[in-house]
């Protein structure tokens, strides 16, 4: 079966910054949840690392879980700074 991708959504973080994010649902998710698989990380969604999370996120959309690809604060599409690669503040926000 083939996953529901969404390009693009926000996430909006305590202080107001948004990060941008692409996510994979499973076809036919019943309900508003689902186990999910986050992956956070510098490298633009859009064209950095795309060719390889197709088949990634797209396989564990497949097996029923979402799956959210999210540029982390300051890269590709996402608000904000980046000061230095995983903060202590991503992690609290």
């Amino acid at each position: 079966m083939k996953p529901e991708v969404i390009e693009h959504v926000w996430i909006t973080m305590r202080d107001g910054c948004r990060l941008s994010a692409r996510l994979w649902l499973p076809q036919g998710l019943t309900g508003p949840a689902a186990p999910a698989v986050l992956e956070y990380i510098p490298y633009r969604k859009r064209d950095g690392t795309r060719g390889r999370d197709e088949p990634m996120h797209g396989f564990f959309a497949q097996n029923g879980f979402a799956s959210i690809r999210v540029d982390m604060r300051g890269t590709g599409e996402s608000e904000g700074l980046m000061a230095d690669e995983y903060l202590l503040q991503e992690f609290l926000s």
